[in-house]
Order: C-alpha cells, then sequence, then structure tokens
C-alpha cells in the first residue's frame, strides 16, 4: 500500500505533534516546512527576559514524553526549546525539516488530488495533503498608533527582543499588560532607570505556585514515573474545573476572584494604584495571568502605572490623552499576538479557486477546528476554536495529530484522492460552538479572544475531556470521499 505525503508548515509543538504522531504509526512520507533556521516556533521566537510558560511543565509536555529533569515545576523558554528540540531528534522527526523554507501560498489540485505548494525559496512542494501548524500566537499584533515610527530611541515587540538594546538606567516605556508584559516588566526593572507601563485593561493577577525541583524531585520522576504523572492529573483535573467554571459557571470563579483581591491588597499598599489595576470585567474573560512577581514590581519606585489612554507616539516619547507627554528612551511593545487572523500572509485556494481569505472574512471557522468545506486533505493544527482558557494546549494538539494520522492512513489507500469535509456538517458544528460560547465568560469583554463583531474565534467551549472524545475517531460519514481517478 502507497503512503499519502503529508506537508506540514511549522515546527513548534503543533508541527512537531503531528511529525511525531505520522512517524509513531509508520508513516514516513512528510516534510515540515520551517521559515526559521531552528524549531521551536514561539519557544524559538520568545526570548525576552523572564519568558516562561504559565501552565506547569509535567502537563506542558508530550503525554508519550515525560521529562524527569525539568529543572522547576514552570519552565522557562530556553528549558522548553530545549526540550522540544530533544524530543524531536529522539523519534527523528527533525531530520524531516527543510529549514528556512516559509510557505507562502497554497492550492488544490482537483485532477490528481494534490496540494501545490510554493514557498519563498522559490521551491514548490507536492503532497497529498497539507497541515498548516502555524499557530494562533505566531504573528505580533502591533497597536495603530500615530508616530510609531518617529520615536527615536530603540523600539521592538517583546516576541522579537532586540538583546542590543542597553536598558541600564533608561527610561523605558512598556505599551501592554498582557502574559508578556507581566513577566519581563519585573526583570527589565531591575536594571531601567524608570520604566512606565501603559495599561488598557488590568489583568487578573493569580499567584504562580512554582517549585525549585530539587535532585530527589528528578530521582522520583525518573524511577518513579507515576509521581509525575500524578503531578500531571492534578493540574488536568485544575484546568477542567477552571474551564468548567468559564464557560456557564461564573459563579464558581468566585473563590478565584478573591483571590487576586488578597493578592493586591498583600502586594500593592497605594490605594490609587491598587484601584487602577483591579479588573472590573467578569474574571477570565480575559487571559488570566500568573506571576509572582509582577505586582510587587508594580509598587516598585521606579515603575509608573499609566492608564490615560494614549494618543501618540512622539520622537521622545508616549504622549497621552491629557496632553502630557511621558518621555522615554526605549519603548517596548508587549501588545500580543494578531490571534485571530488564522492565516497571515499564507494564501490557500481550495476546490474551484476558492479563497481561504474570504471564506474566512467574517471569522475563522473549522470543524473540530481542523476542516474546512471546499478545501480537502486541508487540516489545521491550533485552528479556529481550540485554543484554550485554562490547560495545556499540547493535550489538544496530541488529539488533532490524532486524528489527522487517521485521515493520512485512510487518505494512503489507493482507491482514494481526498476527503472533503460535507458542508452541513462543518456548519452545524460552528453553530453549535458558537451557540456555547454565547454563555461563556469570553464574551463579557473585549480581549484576543473574541472579534469586533463578537464572534469567539479563538477558544474551544468545553472540557478538553469533550474534545478528546470528538476526535477520538475519524468518521468518514462527515466527508465526501472522492476516489482516485
Amino acid at each position: 500500500m502507497s503512503t499519502a505525503s503529508v506537508l506540514i508548515a511549522g515546527s513548534g509543538f503543533g508541527g512537531i505533534a503531528l511529525a511525531i504522531e505520522l512517524k509513531r504509526a509508520g508513516l514516513h512520507e512528510f516534510t515540515v516546512l520551517e521559515r526559521a533556521e531552528e524549531l521551536g516556533g514561539v519557544w524559538r521566537e520568545n526570548t525576552y527576559p523572564g519568558a516562561a510558560c504559565d501552565i506547569p511543565s509535567p502537563l506542558y509536555s508530550f503525554s508519550y514524553a515525560p521529562n524527569p529533569d525539568w529543572p522547576r515545576r514552570y519552565s522557562g523558554q530556553a528549558e522548553i526549546h530545549a526540550y522540544l528540540k530533544r524530543v524531536a531528534a529522539e523519534f527523528g522527526v527533525d531530520r524531516h525539516i527543510r529549514f528556512g523554507t516559509e510557505v507562502t501560498s497554497a492550492s488544490f489540485d482537483e485532477e490528481r488530488g494534490m496540494w501545490t505548494v510554493e514557498t519563498s525559496t522559490g521551491e514548490t512542494f507536492e503532497a497529498n495533503v497539507f497541515v498548516p501548524a502555524t499557530g494562533q500566537l505566531s504573528q505580533p499584533a502591533m497597536p495603530d498608533i500615530p508616530g510609531q515610527d518617529s520615536f527615536a530611541g530603540p523600539s521592538f515587540h517583546s516576541a522579537r527582543w532586540d538583546h542590543d538594546a542597553d536598558l541600564t538606567g533608561k527610561r523605558v516605556a512598556v505599551i501592554g499588560t498582557g502574559a508578556s508584559a507581566i513577566q519581563f516588566v519585573p526583570e527589565i526593572r531591575k536594571v531601567a532607570g524608570k520604566v512606565t507601563v501603559f495599561q488598557r485593561t488590568p489583568p487578573y493577577i493569580m499567584a504562580k505556585n512554582d517549585t525549585v525541583y530539587r535532585r530527589w524531585h528528578r530521582f522520583l520522576f525518573r524511577h518513579l514515573p507515576v509521581t509525575q504523572l500524578l503531578g500531571r492529573l492534578r493540574i488536568w483535573l485544575l484546568a477542567e474545573y477552571a474551564t468548567f467554571a468559564m464557560t456557564g459557571h461564573g459563579a464558581l470563579t468566585k473563590p478565584f476572584e478573591l483571590r487576586t483581591e488578597q493578592l493586591r491588597r498583600r502586594h500593592i499598599k497605594d490605594p490609587e494604584l491598587r484601584e487602577r489595576i483591579t479588573p472590573r470585567y467578569p474574571m477570565g474573560c480575559k487571559r488570566i495571568l500568573f506571576t509572582n512577581d509582577y505586582l510587587p514590581a508594580l509598587a516598585s519606585p521606579n515603575v509608573e502605572v499609566e492608564t490615560t489612554p494614549i494618543t501618540e507616539i512622539t520622537p521622545g516619547g508616549v504622549l497621552t490623552q491629557d496632553s502630557v507627554e511621558h518621555r522615554a528612551d526605549v519603548l517596548i511593545y508587549g501588545t500580543g499576538f494578531a490571534a485571530l487572523d488564522f492565516l497571515g500572509p499564507l494564501k490557500v485556494r481550495g476546490l474551484g479557486g476558492r479563497d481561504l481569505a474570504e471564506v474566512w472574512a467574517k471569522g475563522a471557522r473549522a470543524h473540530l477546528g481542523m476542516t474546512v468545506p471546499g478545501f480537502p486533505n486541508l487540516f489545521w493544527m491550533y485552528g479556529p476554536n481550540t485554543n484554550l482558557g485554562a490547560g495545556s494546549i499540547i493535550y489538544m494538539l496530541e488529539r488533532q495529530a490524532r486524528y489527522i494520522r487517521q485521515a493520512v492512513e485512510h487518505l494512503s489507500r489507493p482507491s482514494v484522492s481526498y476527503l472533503d469535509v460535507l458542508p452541513e456538517v462543518e456548519r452545524k458544528y460552528d453553530e453549535e460552538i458558537q451557540a456555547r460560547l454565547a454563555d461563556s465568560v469570553w464574551t463579557g469583554c473585549t480581549s484576543w479572544y473574541r472579534q469586533a463583531d463578537g464572534r469567539v474565534s479563538t477558544n474551544w467551549p468545553g472540557l478538553v475531556s469533550e474534545y478528546h472524545l470528538r476526535t477520538r475517531r475519524l468518521r468518514l460519514s462527515e466527508f465526501r470521499t472522492v476516489g482516485a481517478r
């Protein structure tokens, strides 16, 4: 039996998860196309000071590749990047990666049942199956503020950190208070002369129950793996509880809200500052942030929190609506990612030349977050409505990889040319997902989870255990199967 060929775009956790799943199933006809010169996705790109994961490492790792050597419960960027590179090498999928090769466009040939993929190098690749695995957090989002190009000093996004910019003794302006900013602000304030944090909406802050793993921890993890497995299970159950609370059972978040209030009172003694950083929206509507040093950093004498809206970037700093210019030597954008733009610069054409950008003009949508009608043999990793408000995305990626692997196995039959998910299946699924999301906490405020028209295109509305069951088996009845010609 011949094997269907697969092209995977991206070598972050999603791309590597699928590559390993294929390899473990004995499917070796796949190539990973990576724009950079090294694998790693967000864990290669985000090298800002203090970069770390806010999901404990026992859960933020592949279930089949536990790591007994994590240095701490919440590992940093370098350790996570090293883990992903090591696992890719151990399973032999690193040999399938073509580095320095960015996918620019992909089009489906109906007659041949093949995807033709064009790249930045001018090379063209062909395969039966095309899998974008570029993730929801790969494109830095820059705010639309007049005068950004006029700033005289170094300015950069946290995901493109300028390590040559010396912050020692400098006045640093930080725009944004998201997951990256709450990690790098406590670090840069140690060397900067002054840090001004421009906050639009305050985040909910939870304590990070971190632990440095000692030698005896690692001995137990290595020689009695069930100890690490039990830790993983505990974190998984807590995340399921948090998700249950955020998807229609808001009363269950009250204990957590009280805890965030306690933390603010403990670390912020200035009542005016404490009022400024107190959220006024339902907990979980925006991403909940875990940190032990952000609130103490805000209370330090060389950090100022500015909540007046920004009107303009000037050569010398940041101008706010009250006509005050906040002088700065360095400008750092901690403004997150364009999570709603699933395609980015990638152009995808399906049956009859259909443009996926046009199909998704009102918001990205896909059956089970993976398949789109009219785009046969196209499967997304970390696609629409598969992000999590709580828990590890790696759990979701493993389930998607399993589902896609089943599709590849079916497409390896000589009698099958392509699978095209039925429009009515995708439509019914999307209607269900959006109806459930309407009752979730994520509709209660403006966030990167939500489009301007209110549609939530990023998040999964249920428990991850439900997603596990719904993706456990590829249901061929949900697809139009076209035979080989």
